[in-house]
């Protein structure tokens, strides 16, 4: 669908309810040639931040255990 500006700004909250319920877009247009698109949001599912690497990382070997080699700190 394309729109005037002006209708736009005339109609923009009817128009974004109906953006919202069709998921279709309109493109909108200052004297004729395109300007600006309204379009749906595409609503994802929010992921928690807790286990969002999991699987990401591999141990390998032990990380618990000191390791044998001298090193210095400055104090």
């Amino acid at each position: 669908m394309r729109i005037a500006a002006g209708q736009f700004k005339a109609q923009c909250l009817q128009l974004m309810d109906q953006v919202q319920q069709s998921r279709e877009e309109i493109v909108i247009t200052k004297h004729g040639k395109p300007v600006a698109k309204l379009v749906p949001i595409e609503e994802s599912p929010t992921q928690s931040i807790f286990g969002y690497l999991r699987g990401t990382v591999e141990v390998v070997g032990d990380i618990v255990s000191p390791i044998e080699e001298d090193w210095e700190a400055n104090s």
